[in-house]
Parts: C-alpha cells; sequence; structure tokens
C-alpha cells in the first residue's frame, strides 16, 4: 500500500469518525433519555394494573383446569372426542398411539407427536387428563385416556379452550368493562430490555386485538403450565391510549430520524470512500498503464534506432529486430484494447451475441488462439472435454477471450515446468470449465480481490511479469454476463484452478 493510499484511508477514517462523534453519538443519548423517561412512566401504569388482577387470574385458572378436567370424554375409532359440560367441543383433532406409532389423519399433528413419544408412553392408566407437551413445533394441548397398550387422544383447539376460560371468566369480570381473558401458548421470550420492552409494545398496541399486550397473565397451575392466562384491554383505557399515544408518536419520530440518519451517515460514508478509492485508482491506473506502455515503446523505439543507424547489416538479424518489433507492437496492442474492453464493459457498451454453441468449438478456438500467441512456449498444455455436453448459449468470441486470459494468467505465472490442462465437464444444472496450472499459487487472503480491477498480487513473479490487472476482471465480468460465476481454488506453491460455471438452458 503507497503513502498516499494510507494517507487517503486515514483521512477517510478521520472525517466519518467525526461525523458519528458530531451527530450519532448526541442524537443516540438524547433519545435513550427519552426512551427511559417514557418507559418509567408506562411501568407505573403496568404493575398497578398487573397487582390487580393477578389474583383473579390464579382463581380463573384453577376453574378452567377443573372444567377441563369435567368435560365429557367419548373414545371415537380415531381417538378421542371431548366437549365441556355446556356442550361446546373442545377437540380438534383425534389421534391414537399405538405401539409407538402414531395413528392420525393430520400429517402435522403426527410430526408434533413422534417427538414426545417417549412422554406420552410414561401416561399412566386410569381417568383421562388433560395436559400440555412441549416440543421442537411448538405447544401442544391434548388430552389421553389410556386403555391398555393403546392411547387414545385428541389435541384440543387452543381457541376452543379460550373462548370457554372466557366465559367461566365472566363472574369475575363484574364491573370492569372493556377487558376480557385470553388463553395463549407460553412464549419464551428474549432479556427484558428497554429496547425490547418498547418495541414489544409498539408491536402490540399497533396489531390486532388478538395481539395486544397483556394487562396481567399467570400461567395455568400444573399439568397446564405450558399455557398462559391473560387478561387483556378490549375497550379504551385512557391512561393506557394516552401513553401508547405517546409513545407511538415518539417511536415514529425516532424511528424516522434513525433512519434518516443512518441513510445520510451510509450515503455520506460511501461517497466519502468511493471518492477515496476512485482517487486511488486514478492514481493507480495511470501509474499502471503508463509502466505497461512504457515497457513495449521503448522497446520499439530502441529497434527503430538500431535500424536507423544501419548497426544491422545482416538480413538474418534484421529479420530478427523485425519481429521483435511486430511482437512489441502487438504486446502494446493488446493493453490498448484491454484497457478499451474494459472501458466499453464499465460503460455497458458491451454487446453480446448469445446463439447456441458447442463448448468443444469454444475449447479449440481458444486453444488455437493461445498457441498462436505462444508459438515457441515451453509448456504443456492438455485439452479434456468430457463427451455428451450440452450446447450452451453463448457469446463464442467473448467466452474463448475470457478463457484464453486464464490461460495466459497459467503460463505466466508457472515457474520453467509449465504445464496447464484444460477441462470442461458436466456439474448438476452447469457446465464446468477448469483451467488450472502448477504455477506459484494465491494465497487465500487474496483470492477474493484478484478479481477486482488493476488487482495484481504483489510478489516477485508478479512483479517480474507484465500484466494491467485487468485480465480476471474482463474475464469475470464476461461470464457473468452469460450468467454464470468464477471461482478459484489455489493454494502458494501449489498451483492455482480457475473454474467457470455456465447455466445449462432448460431442457437441455
Amino acid at each position: 500500500m503507497s503513502a498516499s493510499t494510507v494517507r487517503e484511508f486515514l483521512s477517510f477514517r478521520r472525517t466519518f469518525a467525526l461525523l458519528i462523534l458530531l451527530v450519532v453519538l448526541p442524537s443516540a443519548g438524547l433519545s435513550g433519555f427519552g426512551v427511559v423517561a417514557i418507559l418509567n412512566e408506562r411501568a407505573a401504569v403496568e404493575k398497578r394494573l398487573e397487582l390487580t388482577w393477578t389474583g383473579k387470574l390464579d382463581t380463573l385458572g384453577g376453574t378452567v383446569r377443573t372444567a377441563l378436567q369435567a368435560s365429557t370424554f367419548r373414545r371415537v375409532p380415531a381417538g378421542l372426542e371431548v366437549a365441556s359440560a355446556d356442550g361446546a367441543l373442545l377437540s380438534d383433532t383425534p389421534f391414537v398411539v399405538r405401539k409407538d406409532q402414531v395413528e392420525t389423519t393430520d400429517e402435522r399433528l403426527r410430526a408434533e407427536l413422534q417427538p414426545l413419544l417417549p412422554g406420552l408412553a410414561a401416561l399412566p392408566d386410569g381417568p383421562p387428563t388433560v395436559f400440555t407437551l412441549s416440543g421442537v413445533h411448538g405447544t401442544l394441548l391434548a388430552a389421553t385416556w389410556r386403555d391398555g397398550d393403546v392411547l387414545h387422544g385428541a389435541r384440543l383447539s387452543l381457541p376452543a379452550v379460550s373462548a370457554l376460560a372466557e366465559r367461566l371468566g365472566q363472574e369475575l369480570l363484574a364491573g370492569a368493562e372493556g377487558v376480557r381473558f385470553t388463553l395463549q401458548a407460553a412464549q419464551h421470550e428474549g432479556p427484558d430490555t428497554l429496547v425490547n420492552r418498547l418495541v414489544s409494545e409498539v408491536q402490540a398496541r399497533t396489531g390486532a386485538a388478538e395481539a395486544r399486550a397483556a394487562i396481567a397473565e399467570r400461567p395455568m397451575p400444573a399439568p397446564l403450565q405450558e399455557l398462559r392466562l391473560s387478561v387483556v384491554s378490549s375497550g379504551e383505557d385512557p391512561v393506557a391510549l394516552t401513553a401508547t399515544r405517546n409513545r407511538a408518536v415518539y417511536g415514529t419520530l425516532l424511528g424516522l430520524f434513525y433512519a434518516t440518519l443512518v441513510v445520510g451517515v451510509v450515503l455520506t460514508g460511501r461517497s466519502l470512500y468511493r471518492e477515496a478509492q476512485l482517487s486511488r485508482l486514478k492514481t493507480d491506473f495511470v501509474s499502471l498503464v503508463s509502466h505497461e506502455l512504457r515497457t513495449p515503446l521503448t522497446s520499439i523505439r530502441m529497434f527503430i534506432e538500431t535500424l536507423a543507424l544501419g548497426r544491422v547489416s545482416e538480413p538474418k538479424q534484421t529479420q530478427a529486430v523485425l519481429a521483435m518489433l511486430l511482437q512489441e507492437t502487438e504486446r502494446l496492442s493488446g493493453l490498448i484494447e484491454r484497457v478499451l474492453d474494459w472501458g466499453r464493459i464499465e460503460s455497458g457498451r458491451k454487446q453480446y451475441r448469445f446463439v447456441p454453441t458447442d463448448v468443444q468449438e469454444v475449447m479449440d478456438a481458444t486453444v488455437a488462439a493461445f498457441r498462436a500467441q505462444r508459438l515457441n512456449a515451453d509448456a504443456a498444455l492438455a485439452l479434456e472435454v468430457h463427451e455428451g455436453l450440452p450446447r450452451l448459449k453463448l457469446d463464442r468470441e467473448a467466452l474463448a477471450g475470457a478463457l484464453l486470459n486464464l490461460l495466459q494468467n497459467a503460463y505466466k505465472y508457472s515457474g520453467a515446468d509449465k504445464r496447464i490442462a484444460l477441462r470442461a465437464r458436466r456439474e448438476g444444472r452447469s457446465v464446468a470449465i477448469d483451467v488450472e496450472d502448477n504455477g506459484v499459487g494465491i494465497a487465500h487472503r487474496h483470492q477474493r480481490r484478484i478479481f477486482e480491477r488493476f488487482y495484481r498480487v504483489d510478489n516477485l513473479l508478479t512483479r517480474r511479469t507484465e500484466g494491467s490487472g485487468l485480465g480476471l476482471s474482463i474475464a469475470r465480468r464476461i461470464i457473468e454476463a452469460h450468467g454464470g460465476r468464477i471461482s478459484v481454488l489455489s493454494q502458494p506453491g501449489h498451483g492455482s484452478v480457475f473454474t467457470i460455471h455456465l447455466p445449462v438452458p432448460r431442457g437441455a
């Protein structure tokens, strides 16, 4: 990392930290004090109402348990049918447990009961009983009646039992208007923090009547301890309504404030970071392209001066100099074309022509182009294409160019004994194309960044090897335009495998 890059990064961090200190922290402290004040105001009202209703809820819980045990239980072939003393049907879905097997028409009920079989098997013979069980699927309210090795049972309808509790609690509500009793499955809540209390209150008061926050609540007595008996407001409590309205207004304003603040901070931070990054990229681009252009231009000027001064007299030497001139010119042209190609891709002006194409044709064209560019290359190139690969919708020239970039990198970053393999195979709903080499490899910390523009791994070999840092970035953009993706698997000193995954058309 250059000194200018470090200075830009530190400047960005200082600016962003100053923004946080001047805006976020004072507003967070002010909001915190406001939340504490509102919560304390509501807490006093909630405590008074809870003390008023706790005793009544304990009384009603015992009454509901007694009423459930006194219900009418009738065994039916599918399980058990349960009705309250006033004739209301309480059972929902019957079931039978026989030889560790659950027999029921409800697949969801079977899934709920299957993990609970050890507990059901421990139920003793005797009169019918109503109880709750908790499992991975939630709380189950059930009634069972054992007959030898057969357990008749039924899942009770929680709304029906809740309606029974509400009917039984009418006497306790004498003179109390605007409230009612409900019976719900117990829930495991998070820690009682200020934020959780505020969020739960806002959600409860803005939801439906059934989702309103309870004035008071108590667990049902055993064996119904997984149920929670609550008293909720069904009318307009002035104190609660005022507190709720104030909290809702403040919560809405606070939410809008923080949303605006967060969006502003994020956009400002992104803008600052992108400006710093863009400045660095411009500097790197000018430096990199200038260096890459200077090398072939220097060689071309040297060869031209050699010819102009008549230092080459023999025809063979002249041909050798001309061949070197041609090589350097092609190198310069390739660099310029790569930069122009990247510019077309970045601006969205790159046009692709997708047609059904055999993968074998693309592979052959890539290998031919590679060998034409590396006529005197001392490298072993193996080509392997599995049979039966489907035809893919490809831009043949673009994909061949991406593969050629990978082959060129495999050649440049390998040692003296260059071994390169190009393979294509079917992999699920895609065709995978591998480019494998036995080169220096890539450290894990660099593998995610090598596809970024102008990024090059800084080591001895890369410093000695020509390159613009655009090849892999262009290849990734081309592959993504085909709906595919590119990945790399590499270890330092053990070579690299770049894999292109291209989607297979439907029906292929």
